[in-house]
């Protein structure tokens, strides 16, 4: 289990220490007004931590407090991790980024696009490109989720048994083989759509290394940074989080016990999109190699010209989500932000609206998880807490002022 302590004066990380508490002293608020259950932040500089904020409670109902241990399902904090297993294999000269994936997943091998009609009677027509390693990287192979509720195909999603999770019984090959049944919602390559492409991804990791995704993560990037924690399953009941939702009417955190039982036994089907439970130490751990350029105390996983081209923004003509992007989530900011391989990529501060740096690349999770390194600042930012879903607050644009409004030097 990973130390999560700070180890560094806030001045000499360029820090305002009584700025920082401001952290503290909001998200409190959110606890003290029942709105989060509970709530942990890590800023780091230059490697060392300059602050752990946390507060609130792991389990209301059971009066477990939030600890610098707890442990959180991540959801699409998933989503990086498997981006960067995918990348390592690439590395190796074992896949390359415009290889169709049909070459290890046949049954992609003739897509069919959404073109008019309905769920229930949908006119489509053939892919003209096939889908590629990139498309899945970046979100734009034309692949969707059912909780979107913006396009037919989602619903044709939903009636598939895929909205928040997956059918019981199915293995991710089983899956992929349903969505590869199911139309794209454009041509690949078209557009950029939050999808299940990360779990595709997933299996092209699992054919192409031949282990399946929780042995491949396990040897090959949990045991090499020493996240101990990180895994399909939590390494300790005891220290997992209870999850929550919104209450309609007094907008109250209220648990919520079907979905709060992800993450307790060993899931069928292997989520490289959404399927890990981590802690905050762990988790700083991962990003602070992405920071440091694929290397993180002697262990590289990955060479810094992979993690540049990862944290570069894909999308073509370096065009932002706004203009490229089907709606996402309320929080999600799309003015300013491309896409790159795995996470959002900040190329605009003033478009965006944030005290950022240009080159920022981040993600978060469904229950309101979120994370962001930051490398012309050095800085990493980790924030956790389970609340579903992760647009009930703007918690994530308010970390950001609250971090750099405190960065003085």
């Amino acid at each position: 289990m990973a130390d999560l302590k700070v180890d560094v004066d806030p001045a000499e990380a360029g820090f305002d220490a009584a700025r920082l508490s401001r952290i503290d002293a909001h998200f409190d608020r959110y606890v003290e007004n029942g709105r989060l259950p509970g709530w942990l932040a890590v800023v780091s500089r230059h490697g060392r931590i300059v602050h752990v904020g946390r507060g609130g409670a792991r389990d209301v109902e059971a009066g477990l407090p939030v600890e610098t241990d707890t442990l959180w399902r991540i959801f699409s904090m998933t989503k990086p991790i498997t981006s960067v297993a995918a990348m390592m294999l690439a590395e190796e000269g074992l896949l390359e980024l415009d290889d169709p994936i049909s070459r290890w997943l046949p049954e992609f091998a003739a897509p069919r696009v959404f073109v008019k009609g309905s769920a229930l009677k949908p006119l489509t027509e053939p892919a003209t490109s096939p889908i590629r390693v990139w498309h899945l990287l970046t979100h734009t192979a034309g692949l969707t989720y059912g909780f979107h509720h913006g396009h037919p195909v989602d619903a044709m999603y939903r009636a598939a048994g895929f909205e928040w999770g997956t059918p019981p019984g199915l293995d991710l090959a089983a899956c992929c083989e349903r969505w590869a049944a199911l139309p794209l919602v454009f041509q690949p390559g078209a557009e950029w759509n939050y999808s299940v492409a990360t779990d595709v991804l997933g299996r092209v990791v699992e054919v192409v290394s031949g282990q399946p995704l929780d042995e491949f993560f396990a040897s090959r990037i949990f045991a090499p940074l020493g996240m101990t924690d990180t895994g399909f399953v939590a390494s300790s009941p005891s220290r997992l989080a209870a999850l929550y939702v919104p209450d309609p009417g007094s907008g109250r955190a209220v648990r919520n016990d079907a979905f709060g039982r992800l993450g307790t036994s060993q899931p069928t089907c292997l989520s490289g999109g959404g399927g890990l439970v981590s802690s905050a130490a762990d988790y700083w751990r991962f990003t602070e190699m992405l920071l440091r350029g694929g290397e993180l105390d002697g262990e590289r996983l990955l060479s810094p010209r992979t993690v540049s081209l990862m944290a570069s923004n894909h999308l073509p003509g370096h065009v932002d989500l706004e203009a490229f992007g089907r709606p996402l989530f309320a929080e999600m900011p799309f003015d300013g932000h491309g896409f790159g391989l795995g996470f959002s990529v900040l190329e605009d501060p003033v478009k965006a609206r944030t005290l950022s740096s240009e080159g920022e690349f981040a993600w978060g999770g469904a229950a309101s998880t979120a994370f962001w390194v930051d490398p012309d600042e050095d800085l990493t930012v980790g924030f956790y807490t389970q609340l579903l879903p992760s647009s009930t607050y703007r918690l994530r644009p308010q970390l950001r002022q609250l971090v750099y409004q405190a960065l003085v030097d």
